[in-house]
């Protein structure tokens, strides 16, 4: 009868052991889980930030005069700017590479465009 005691007296405190552990991870993901709650939201602002750079650069490409931009595509990743796409003229390469560093928060550009073969 002791042995039996004593076994329903280590269960108890294995179940109690269990128990205070899971509560202890649930309070921490609970924690955990407020932070990734505003991961969502962050991501979002960056990729509008992300969004709103390449219009600008778009916008100053178009502007700019010597350039055409109707086969340029704009990517923007964190301030880096990757331009891609086909100009018609050599020179126009250059040209848009300067005018998309030029725009306030460009931090580099990436530039693969190439001269259409006609």
């Amino acid at each position: 009868m002791k042995s039996v005691n004593f076994l329903k007296s280590l269960g108890v405190a294995l179940c109690m052991t269990i128990a205070c552990s899971a509560y202890a991870q649930s309070s921490d993901a609970a924690a955990g889980g407020d932070a990734s709650m505003s991961a969502p939201a962050a991501k979002k602002a960056t990729k509008k930030a992300d969004r709103k750079l390449g219009y600008a650069v778009r916008k100053a490409l178009s502007k700019s005069q010597g350039v055409d931009v109707s086969n340029i595509t704009v990517r923007s990743r964190g301030g880096a700017i990757t331009l891609t796409g086909s100009v018609p003229d050599e020179s126009q390469i250059a040209k848009a590479e300067e005018v998309a560093k030029s725009v306030p928060g460009v931090t580099s550009v990436t530039n693969k465009l190439t001269k259409v073969q006609q």
